[in-house]
């Protein structure tokens, strides 16, 4: 995942399909649980011929960029971070992707790591903390032993609290990232399961504002605004208006 950078709209220079053509079949790539080939299909239903390879050169070349670009119009992240390890397998080998989420569930950074001890959870730390260029009040992890060792180490004045359920935020948070996992049929290497992550970390979680204390015109509205921003880091809203 990328920090905070500059604002500029993604190039799209030399591509012939226009922005709004690759910006939806990225989007519909990160946003659902669908494959190459499914957004290729989806894409002809609306009459544009597209090949799946062309659908997943456009979602590996933009996928991180719309995500950076989402990520600098959020808020800073919040002052309680929580954090939280799953098993994940890529061809067959077990790993450990990490995840931190603030107060707020906003996702701050993914890692997927080979090991599960102290020098991976404080690489973690580090990481989060040059990522999001912030320091956090609180840090709520599980009961791992690592954790409270890694975070004496790299940010000793935060304080840590490591009681069971505490970093249930961080837990909920990896279910969209299973529903994805089942439908991928599993990821195929921890570097592509890095970079693949670190994009949907940033789309899905855009066009999932969740439904709770909020009525359907208020929930149709968000939304409105969500996509709204969508075309603005995308650049399909300054076409728009071009035309």
């Amino acid at each position: 995942m990328s920090g905070r950078g500059s604002s500029a709209s993604p190039s799209y220079r030399g591509h012939r399909y226009p922005v709004e053509i690759i910006s939806h079949c990225v989007w519909l790539y990160f946003r659902f649980p669908l494959s190459f080939r499914e957004v290729e299909e989806m894409a002809l239903e609306r009459g544009v011929i597209v090949s799946y390879e062309t659908v997943r050169r456009w979602c590996l070349k933009f996928g991180q960029v719309y995500a950076n670009g989402l990520r600098r119009r959020r808020p800073r992240p919040g002052d309680k971070w929580h954090l939280d390890e799953v098993f994940i397998r890529t061809s067959g080998e077990q790993k450990y992707l990490c995840r931190a989420v603030d107060q707020d569930g906003n996702v701050l950074d993914i890692l997927v790591q080979n090991r599960r001890d102290k020098a991976a959870a404080r690489r973690f730390f580090r990481r989060l903390l040059k990522e999001t260029c912030s320091v956090p009040r609180v840090v709520a992890t599980g009961k791992l032993r690592s954790c409270g060792a890694a975070h004496r180490g790299v940010m000793p004045c935060v304080e840590h609290r490591s009681r069971k359920g505490l970093n249930n935020r961080a837990g909920n948070s990896h279910q969209p990232t299973r529903q994805r996992e089942r439908a991928m049929k599993g990821f195929r290497s921890a570097g592509e399961t890095q970079k693949f992550l670190a994009a949907f970390s940033g789309i899905s979680p855009h066009f999932r504002p969740g439904h709770h204390n909020h009525t359907a015109p208020d929930h149709r509205l968000e939304m409105t605004v969500r996509f709204t921003i969508w075309d603005q880091i995308t650049g399909a809203a300054g076409l728009s208006a071009a035309a």
